[in-house]
Formats: structure tokens, sequence, C-alpha cells
């Protein structure tokens, strides 16, 4: 497990693959440090939107040098329990920003991202971009 991760949050892959020099030196920064981490919902996101086959190998080659964690029974379980509690407080997110945050808040990682999404979810750290 990586000490001190941040989970890169597809919203900043996608500006970083498209050549964006917004979070490029953040990202580079955690890939360098070895604190770059992702999921599985993150690398099928990223891959969804690919256009070609040359974006595909450039993103996959990306994702080959970041650890990845999957979400267990427990953190999907916890997933469940943050939208529940959300739900009745009337906010409703999208289940994959929140199964990502399942897993910031299992593991203690930061998350770099762009989406105000994480940020109404209590107990999330975000790394600002």
């Amino acid at each position: 497990m990586i000490k001190e991760g941040v989970i890169i949050d597809t919203s900043v892959l996608i500006d970083f693959l498209n050549g964006s020099e917004k979070y490029s030196d953040q990202v580079i920064g955690l890939l360098e440090k070895n604190r770059a981490v992702i999921t599985g919902i993150i690398i099928a996101e990223l891959l969804q939107g690919i256009k070609n086959t040359e974006e595909e190998q450039t993103a996959l080659e990306l994702m080959s040098a970041i650890e990845t964690l999957e979400i267990s029974t427990g953190i999907w379980i916890k997933a469940g329990r943050i939208s529940s509690s959300l739900r009745k407080k009337g906010i409703n997110l999208p289940l994959t920003d929140i199964a990502i945050a399942a897993l910031a808040l299992e593991y203690n990682l930061h998350i770099l991202t762009i989406d105000k999404h994480f940020g109404q979810i209590p107990g999330i750290r975000l790394l600002n971009p």
C-alpha cells in the first residue's frame, strides 16, 4: 500500500492525457514519488472515452505506471452506506464517485480531482489542483 497515496480521478487523468499543463506538474510529481493510485472504475471511465488505438495505448501505459487498488466487498458496503446517508440529506451523487470516495476513506488517501462531487462527501481529503 502506498504511504500518503493520492487517487488521481478520471477528470484529472483525461486533462493530463489531453496535454493540459494545468495538472501535469501534480500528476508527474505523484508518479515520480510513487504516490499515485487508481482503481478499476477510473480505468473503465478513462477507457470509455478513448477515440483511437493510439490514445488507448497511451492511457494503458500511464495506468501501468500507477498502483491499482481494487474495491473490495467491504468498501462497496461502505459506498452503499455513504450513498444512503447522502440521499437522506437530498444529495444524489454518482455511485462511481462514491465508490472512489469509499476507497479513499478506507485507505486514508487524498483525491486529486476537479469534480465537485467529492467535496460533498464527509471525511474526504481533497488534494487541490
